[in-house]
């Protein structure tokens, strides 16, 4: 045995015993239940308790995913982003813990992957927690349904119900997590993109109340919502491409290749129209399945709950980067291929004045691509992350992810998720030809990235003032200092 290697530890839940693996100071505990897989009755149902079981339960390996298709990206490898390649099966409401080897009230992290609600897992090798224990944090990392199962309002279904499974994932981890050596009154929930749209709304759910005590939302916000009416256009529509009836038997009934396939199908702009009464189509096309508004979980849209004082016990660090949307205009050929007639018809399937809003990025004046690009870094992201933090009644601090990739000819630059290595010091997973940050990424960037996620999720210490709507103080990450931010024109055009 490795030197490094420690006896496999056990340790004692309420269902039974677990064992994982312990290394140079960790111990990891991967595939461990918090609750009893969706399967059969249970699959629209609310998440109940695993059952019992007897002996030792093995927790070395991470078990099953949510069924996904994960479509690449040209010359782009963006697996490790999103999945550890686990197979699918019905087991997969389950979380991993990387905790120090030692010691007890340690800060607790729980992480929920992105992936535009229907891809994605815990287990997806950027996001590996093992730098975190390594620096004193017991990291929990979640699965949750997605998709059809996960974020469909379908008649006799319980809504939200991937929000439903955080929540009792974190429930999870306040009732356990002592045993591994976390502060269950310490907890911080993270996530990003999807997930960091969820840990958004979760700020502002009634139902997360006392669960968790600080929030670190990356590449979101809580505008990514949808009310429960206009959700149900896209429960219609895939019944109707399914050809089965719009309720839980109907989708219960419908192979998940069969369910791919249609989703696929709604992907362009234009196949189903999901824009609010005002004419907004708050994802922009991004993904079909996201939260609703309207029911226990979220009982007003989000920004409207911070106004009115949700979340403001919770201490949040919100932030975004620089240039989002490269990552699906870039490798994709989208951004060098458009013209602007066109433009101005993808940007009007989400939201009214699509033409002046291009025009203040400047359409008719810069290459289409470009100015489009720009356009949507700031109206799907950047802004709305903006109006989420300054809507929050609490402890706010914003920051700004700036470093550029050279990836794809020197293109790619900040784009969607390029924190996410630095942020989990997982560098070496997103190196290489066509890897996300290139060749050559700058370690020491990391480490002080990293480190400030640490100092944030052990004490709610940053080192720069918060956001507020007059000084607007935004943190960039590489340059390393505060900068105060214009309003950007996008505010406009935005609700």
């Amino acid at each position: 045995m490795n030197d490094a290697m420690s006896p496999a530890p056990v340790i004692t839940l309420p269902q039974g015993r677990i064992k994982g693996t312990a290394a140079h100071g960790i111990r990891q505990f991967l595939g461990v239940p918090y609750s009893a897989p969706p399967a059969g009755a249970l699959r629209f149902a609310l998440p109940v308790p695993p059952a019992p079981w007897t002996g030792v339960r093995d927790a070395s390996k991470p078990g099953p995913s949510y069924p996904q298709r994960l479509k690449p990206f040209p010359g782009l490898d963006v697996q490790p982003l999103v999945d550890g390649g686990q197979p699918p099966g019905d087991d997969y409401l389950t979380l991993n813990i990387w905790a120090p080897e030692t010691g007890d009230g340690h800060p607790v992290m729980v992480w929920i992957h992105g992936g535009g609600f229907v891809v994605g897992s815990k287990d997806a090798p950027i996001s590996d927690g093992t730098a975190f224990a390594r620096d004193g944090i017991v990291c929990v990392a979640i699965n949750y349904r997605l998709g059809v199962d996960g974020f469909l309002p379908i008649d006799g279904v319980p809504t939200n119900l991937g929000l439903r499974d955080m929540l009792a994932g974190l429930a999870w981890v306040r009732d356990n997590v002592a045993a591994f050596g976390g502060d269950p009154d310490n907890v911080t929930v993270t996530g990003e993109s999807a997930g960091a749209m969820a840990t958004a709304d979760l700020v502002t759910s009634p139902l997360a109340n006392g669960l968790f005590r600080r929030a670190i939302v990356q590449s979101g916000h809580g505008s990514m919502v949808r009310e429960i009416g206009v959700a149900k256009r896209l429960v219609d529509t895939l019944a109707r491409r399914l050809r089965v009836s719009p309720d839980a038997a109907g989708f219960g009934s419908a192979p998940y290749g069969a369910i791919f396939d249609a989703i696929e199908g709604l992907a362009k702009p234009g196949k189903v129209d999901l824009r609010d009464t005002a004419g907004f189509e708050p994802v922009f096309g991004i993904s079909r399945f996201v939260p609703v508004f309207g029911d226990d979980v979220l009982p007003v849209h989000p920004v409207e709950a911070l106004r009115r004082g949700a979340g403001k016990d919770v201490q949040l660090l919100i932030g975004t980067n620089a240039e989002e949307m490269n990552l699906y205009f870039v490798p994709t050929g989208v951004r060098a291929k458009m013209i602007g007639l066109v433009a101005r018809w993808f940007v009007g399937k989400s939201m009214p004045a699509a033409g002046k809003a291009l025009k203040a990025y400047g359409l008719g004046r810069r290459k289409a691509g470009w100015a489009m690009t720009e356009a949507l870094h700031d109206l799907v992201f950047r802004w709305p992350a903006r109006v989420f933090a300054a809507a929050h009644q609490g402890r706010t601090h914003m920051y700004e992810f700036e470093w550029r990739s050279p990836a794809c000819g020197g293109e790619l630059g900040a784009c969607h998720g390029m924190e996410l290595p630095f942020v989990f010091d997982t560098l070496d997973i997103a190196t290489g030809p066509e890897g996300l940050a290139g060749t050559a990424p700058p370690q020491a960037l990391a480490d002080r990235i990293h480190a400030l996620w640490v100092g944030f999720i052990r004490d709610g210490s940053l080192p720069w003032p918060e956001f507020e709507s007059g000084t607007r103080s935004v943190y960039q990450l590489e340059r390393g200092e505060a900068v105060h931010e214009p309003v950007m024109p996008a505010a406009a055009f935005l609700p």
